[in-house]
């Protein structure tokens, strides 16, 4: 049984996202992630304006006049989310960073829905945690808005190239493959996150969704305050008021940001960021318009 409350939020998420997706998205994810290829429909007569490269000449020679060939886009794709659920995914300022990903993934899932596409989910933190293999359906996908919500991690840390190697394994046909974390992970880690997306990347359309907290950027001047990595467990006692500490918390944040964009850059995988602090819709939607114009 679901909580009383954990429906009602899962709910609330199923509305608003269907509404996002028939309003804006579910054009914009069509046009982003576009088809394998395309495929013969029919033949019809020429129309002025028709492109002469597509006139069928064995149809136009048998009936004394001229017909074109009629394609259409051949989609019949899967998409897999990808979805960090370590411990730091549950810090958030504004909102907590897994809620965030959890609606994201939802208008994700409604979008391929919409168009007709097979949905999978992975949930990962230092180990795979949860694996459902992907279905068409608003059954199945409304369970993966559930998974995504009511899901409890068993662990803390973060291996994205675990997760990604296993997609590799278990995903062999091409699939969308979005993977949305905060990517936290130690410096030394993140070459293997690199090298594991650049070799994901030439198997399946890979795009990585980075969620960014504001409170990670900066610290308020609120005087000593008790600071833990969700992670590791560490505590460290930070003195606030002291404009050196902000200064040199935030000089440490912007080195991590700057690594964590290499990684992606290095990764050769097409990347957004989006933010707890700030409505996601038009960062997204402008990173698929973004996309479908390529």
């Amino acid at each position: 049984m679901i909580p009383r409350e954990l429906f009602k939020k899962i709910r609330h998420v199923e509305v608003r996202t269907r509404g996002l997706v028939d309003d804006v998205f579910g054009g914009e994810y069509h046009s982003a992630f576009k088809g394998r290829g395309i495929e013969f429909a029919e033949v019809r007569p020429y129309q002025i304006g028709d492109d002469v490269r597509t006139i069928d000449w064995n149809v136009s020679a048998r009936t004394g006049e001229p017909h074109v060939k009629m394609f259409e886009e051949e989609r019949e794709q899967t998409l897999i989310l990808v979805v960090d659920v370590s411990a730091s995914e549950d810090f958030g300022s504004a909102r907590a960073k897994r809620d965030l990903a959890a609606e994201i993934c939802a208008v994700l899932g409604f979008s391929a829905l919409r168009n007709h596409d097979k949905v999978g989910l992975v949930l990962f933190s230092d180990r795979v945690e949860r694996a459902v293999p992907a279905k068409r359906g608003k059954r199945h996908v409304l369970r993966l808005v559930r998974d995504l919500f009511a899901h409890e991690p068993v662990g803390k840390g973060t291996d994205i190239a675990g997760a990604v190697d296993h997609v590799l394994r278990v995903q062999r046909r091409r699939a969308i493959v979005v993977l949305v974390s905060d990517f936290l992970v130690p410096a030394p880690r993140q070459a293997d996150v690199a090298r594991s997306l650049r070799i994901a990347s030439q198997k399946h359309d890979v795009v990585a969704i980075r969620l960014v907290d504001p409170r990670e950027e900066a610290l308020p001047a609120v005087g000593l305050l008790r600071v833990v990595d969700a992670e590791t467990g560490q505590a460290s006692l930070v003195d606030t008021s002291s404009r050196a500490v902000r200064q040199a918390f935030a000089a440490r944040a912007g080195d991590r940001s700057s690594r964590i964009e290499a990684t992606l850059k290095a990764s050769r995988v097409d990347h957004v960021t989006l933010r707890t602090d700030t409505d996601y819709v038009e960062p997204l939607s402008s990173f698929f318009r973004h996309r479908s114009r390529r």
